[in-house]
Formats: structure tokens, sequence, C-alpha cells
């Protein structure tokens, strides 16, 4: 894009209520500072008199974040081209202009606008991925929130439990089932299931396929069991919470499980799905945030090395004189770096190589979770390759190369 195309650059400094701007016209050089509100009104009458003004020519926009509501608007004008900046970026360069330290939010967006004018080849243009992926994106982000809100619970209530109920962890089965829902919204206390008929516990257990000498040792039990604890204060104060907890348990089940539908249905038709689909172990949860960890956009990584490093799975090598550390990249997309990373770990399972490189690891000192990483880099290598090239992965394919190039791996695999 030559400067020529461009009618102004913009630096955004963005709030939840109200976003700070700076505008610096290409042809004059007069910047304008301004605010502009978060409501779509607001930012739609901004935009559409912006596009009125340079009509014809584009208008290049910084910002400090890639995604979130302001960028998810940004992206539907088509005259524009947006730059995001990395948080850590702007904090360094704002620590070189001004080593007091001082913050403001104008200074800020006057800040994002320099580093567009002196330094945009090291900013990247962003390229929006389909519809379908930036649907998916998010899908698999907020499905893994759910996912933890559920962990989360279910060990607030196996705690509660222990306290207060321990023998309900033995009868209700496992506590993300539908069983140990029903169990515990019918009897959260060891008094409310010893009250029940044994017609009624039989009925349940046997709704829940339990065998007939299973649901009788049950029956026993619950019939010849101590309470822990009998103060009637506890165990009102805590059956109610049992209550509480359970029920957002299996409300949170159900949405789970929503999720889950609605990510296979869409990734069936995603462009990407054969080829994430193809790694091992990968399956209908990990496969999507794979596809999605890369996008459509084939132009956005030149090189497997820029995926790892901006997901946080490469190491940060920090030099200082004499001194050398490499350590974690803490600043990264976290959920990023958690899908790799978890692949990594179910992959040595299904992957022959995977687990001789996990294993080499492990024998030259490397801790599980630094072996996982440098499993994950490997993966990056091999994922980067396959989505450029729009190739399937095969693990054949991938251990004959390994025996071809005399990788000492290769010595670890079956003939």
């Amino acid at each position: 894009m030559s400067q020529e195309e461009i009618g102004a650059w913009v630096g955004i400094d963005w709030a939840d209520k109200e976003h700070r701007i700076v505008l610096e016209e290409a042809a004059t050089g007069r910047r304008v500072w301004m605010a502009v509100g978060q409501s779509a009104e607001e930012l739609h009458e901004w935009l559409t008199g912006l596009r009125s003004r340079y009509m014809g020519r584009r208008v290049a926009m910084a910002l400090e974040q890639s995604r979130g509501a302001l960028f998810y608007v940004l992206n539907r004008y088509e005259f524009i081209d947006l730059y995001p900046v990395n948080p850590k970026t702007l904090a360094r360069y704002r620590d070189a202009l001004r080593p007091s330290g001082a913050k403001d939010d104008p200074d800020d967006a006057a800040l994002v606008l320099e580093l567009l004018l002196r330094h945009r080849d090291r900013l990247r243009l962003w390229k929006a991925d389909d519809a379908r992926t930036r649907q998916l994106r998010l899908l698999v982000e907020y499905r893994r929130k759910l996912v933890d809100d559920r962990t989360a619970l279910l060990n607030q209530l196996t705690q509660l439990l222990k306290e207060s109920f321990p023998q309900a962890l033995r009868w209700a089965g496992g506590l993300d089932t539908k069983q140990a829902f029903d169990f515990l919204l019918r009897w959260p206390t060891l008094a409310a299931v010893r009250q029940a008929r044994t017609q009624q516990l039989r009925a349940f257990y046997r709704t829940h396929s339990h065998s007939a000498e299973h649901i009788e040792k049950q029956i026993d039990a619950i019939r010849t069991a101590i309470p822990l604890i009998d103060d009637p204060a506890i165990v009102a104060a805590c059956s109610t919470m049992i209550l509480a907890i359970a029920g957002q348990l299996r409300v949170l089940r159900e949405s789970i499980a929503q999720f889950d539908r609605s990510i296979d249905e869409l990734f069936a038709h995603h462009q990407d799905a054969s080829i994430f689909q193809s790694f091992p172990n990968a399956g209908a949860v990990l496969a999507p945030r794979l596809a999605v960890a890369f996008g459509t956009d084939r132009d956005r990584y030149s090189a497997a090395v820029e995926v790892a490093q901006w997901s946080g799975i490469a190491p940060v090598t920090r030099r200082s004189g004499g001194s050398m550390i490499v350590c974690s990249r803490w600043a990264c997309p976290k959920f990023l770096k958690q899908t790799f990373h978890e692949y990594a770990r179910v992959s040595i399972a299904a992957s022959p190589w995977a687990r001789a490189f996990y294993d080499q690891q492990r024998l030259r000192g490397a801790t599980h979770h630094a072996a996982v990483r440098a499993l994950a880099y490997r993966w990056i290598r091999i994922m980067f390759r396959c989505w450029k090239d729009r190739v399937p992965y095969h693990e054949l394919t991938y251990q004959q190369s390994l025996r071809r190039r005399g990788s000492p791996l290769a010595g670890r695999l079956a003939a």
C-alpha cells in the first residue's frame, strides 16, 4: 500500500465507554484529537464520516488489541486497514520515550499513532479470517471458559461433600454425570436419602443402568450409613449449597453439550477441517481449536517460528552482558498457548514419534511440562507446513521422513 493510497492515519486508545483517538491527515499532516463513544451508533457515525471524507482512499488504524467489540466493529468497514499493537510493544515504546512512566489516554493514542507512522514495517496488517472461522474461534473459547467454570464448581462440590456428606461421592457416581445431578438434587443430605423408599432407590439406580447386585449393595450401604456431622444448622447450610452447585453443574453440562453440537456442525464445513482432523488424537475438541489458532489467512505467518513465538510456546532468550537466560513466555495469548500444550500432551498416546520425542526430552532431564512444550514446538512446525500446503498429516509418512533424515528418534520407533 503506497502513501498516496492513504487518506489518514489513526491511533486509538480504546476503553469500555469512550475511545481516545488521534487522527493525522496524510495530505496535510494536520492532527485532530477526539473522543468517540462505544455505542454502535456513535462508532457508525464516526466511521461513515471518515469514509465520506476520504472517499477512494484507505484509512490506516492502529489500536492496542486484536479482538474485542471495537476491533470487531472496525473489521466490518472495507476502507480500514487495521494494525493491532501488542500491549507489551506499546508499554516498551512508552517507557523508551517517557522514563518517568507517565501514562495518559490522549498521549497513549498519540503513541499508537507514532508507532503506526514510524514503525509500520514492524506491525502486521490484520486480515480477518472468514466468517466461519471467526464464529468458530469465539465458540471454542467460550466453551473452554464454561469447562473451566465446571472444573471450579466440581472441585468446590467435591470438597463440600467430603466435609458434609462423603457417602454421596460413592453413591452418586461421577460428579459430572446426569446420575450425580439427579441424586444430589433429590437427596442433598444423608438423612434425605435414608428417608427414600427402597423402591424409589431401586428405580433411581435402574434408570441409570446399574445391575441388580450393585443396586442392592448401594441400598444396604445407604441403610447402614452413619452421618459425618449431625449439627442441623451445618447440615442445612451445606445442603443448600450442594443444591445450588449441582443445579449450576447440570445447566453447565447441557450448555457445553450445546456448544459441542454447534462447534461440530460449524467445523464440519470448515475449509481446513480435513487438515486438523488428521492430527493424532486431535478429536472433536482440539481439532477446531487448532484450526482457529492458525486461521485462514495463509500470509499471516511466514514461518513456523512466528506461530510458536506468538502462541508463547517458543521460549524467550534474555541476554545481558555475558549472561543468557532462557525462560517461558508469559506475555502471549493464553488460550492459544493452552491449545498447543494440550494437543501435544494428548498426542503422546497416539503418535509413536511424539512418545519417543517426549521420552527423549525426559531422559535429558526436562520436566514433564518442559518436555510437552518442546513437543508442542515440534508439532507447530509440522502443522504449519500442512497448513501452508493445505495437506493432511500422515503419521507413517512423517516416521519415514525421520528415518530418511537419520533422526535419533528413528531408532526409538518400531520397524
